[in-house]
């Protein structure tokens, strides 16, 4: 299975929903690519979803901290969501849990942004 990347907004949030393998090759160049369209357009508050990442290797892991420093360089913000329990063991390894914000729940990962939702009440 390759890598599948959709993207929604929440307000002013874009949330990238991330499905199949982030490895070397096409899976991590898909998944940069995907975010510096996202920064040419504008948009600086990314959400990576990851629920549906079935793999994550040492080049996708390299691939998101190349994101995180591109975004936060650029003004913007990158959170993680969903990160499955390999994921999050991965980070907690290489000690990039203390870097990522990571999140379970999509409405706090939201707000964390100081956004708030279309059709929310301030």
């Amino acid at each position: 299975m390759g890598l599948d990347i959709t993207t929604r907004r929440a307000g002013d949030v874009t949330i990238m929903e991330v499905s199949g393998r982030v490895t070397l090759g096409e899976g991590a160049s898909g998944l940069r690519n995907a975010i510096h369209s996202l920064l040419h357009e504008g948009h600086k508050k990314i959400l990576l979803d990851l629920a549906r990442a079935s793999y994550i290797d040492s080049s996708g892991l390299g691939t998101m901290v190349a994101a995180y420093a591109t975004v936060t360089n650029q003004g913007g913000e990158l959170k993680l969501l969903n990160a499955l329990s390999r994921v999050k063991d991965l980070l907690l390894v290489t000690k990039l849990y203390t870097v990522f914000e990571v999140y379970e729940d999509e409405a706090a990962a939201i707000r964390s942004f100081g956004t708030v939702a279309t059709g929310a009440n301030p």
